[in-house]
C-alpha cells in the first residue's frame, strides 16, 4: 500500500490552504509517510467551465486516483452555513465508484475547517465532511484532549478535528494553537495509517 496520505481540500481566501500545509507537515513528520496535497475546482454557477484545468497556483487539482492510491485522507473545507462548501462536495459526490469498489474502505481519514467566527458552524461542517467519508468505509481520526491545545484554545480546534477562525474579513493568521493541532491532526492520521500497514504485513 502507498505511504502517502492524501490532504484534499478546497480554499477560497487562503485560510482552508494554509491550515492543509500545517496538516501535510504532521504528516510528513511521520517516519516512512508522506503528504500529498490537492485541491479542487470551483463550481461554476453557469453551464460553462469556469476554471482551467491546471490551477494557476497551489496544488494540482485531484482526480479519483489520488483517492484510491493514498493511504489515508484528510478532507478540509471552509464552512458553508455549517456544511462542507459545494466545490468539495461536488468532487465527493463523483466518488461512486470508488465506494462500490471499496477503495477508501479500511483507510483512516480526519478533517479541517476554517469559519469567519467563532461559532460559524466547525464543528457541524467537520460533522458533514465526515458522512461521506463513513459511507466509504474509513476510520475516522479526531483529535483527543491529550493534545492539550485543546484545553486551552480561545480559537480554532475542536475534537472532530483542526479548524481556524479566519475573522469577518478572511485574514486573520492562524494561531499557534490553531497549527499545532492541524499538524497533530496529519499525524495522527499517518500514524494510524502505518500501523494498518504493519498490522496487515505481520
Amino acid at each position: 500500500m502507498s505511504n502517502e496520505i492524501l490532504v484534499l481540500y478546497y480554499s477560497r481566501h487562503g485560510n482552508t490552504a494554509a491550515l492543509a500545509q500545517h496538516v501535510a507537515h504532521g504528516i510528513d513528520g511521520v517516519p516512512g509517510m508522506a503528504a500529498r496535497v490537492r485541491t479542487v475546482p470551483a463550481v461554476s454557477t453557469v453551464c460553462e467551465a469556469s476554471e482551467p484545468d491546471i490551477p494557476d497556483a497551489g496544488p494540482p487539482y485531484a482526480s479519483t486516483a489520488d483517492l484510491e492510491e493514498c493511504a489515508g485522507l484528510v478532507l478540509g473545507s471552509p464552512t458553508r452555513f455549517g456544511n462542507m462548501a459545494a466545490a468539495l462536495k461536488y468532487f465527493i459526490d463523483g466518488t461512486s465508484p470508488q465506494w462500490l469498489a471499496g477503495a477508501l474502505a479500511g483507510k483512516p481519514a480526519g478533517v479541517f475547517t476554517s469559519t469567519a467566527s467563532l461559532h460559524g458552524g466547525q464543528e457541524s461542517t467537520l460533522l458533514s465532511m465526515m458522512l461521506p467519508l463513513l459511507h466509504h468505509g474509513m476510520l475516522l481520526v479526531g483529535l483527543p484532549y491529550a493534545e492539550t491545545d485543546l484545553l486551552s484554545t480561545t480559537t480554532g480546534g475542536s475534537p472532530y478535528g483542526a479548524s481556524h477562525v479566519a475573522g469577518p474579513e478572511a485574514d486573520r493568521a492562524l494561531s499557534a494553537e490553531e497549527e499545532r493541532l492541524a499538524h497533530a491532526l496529519g499525524r495522527r492520521v499517518a500514524e494510524t495509517a502505518r500501523h494498518l500497514a504493519a498490522g496487515r504485513s505481520a
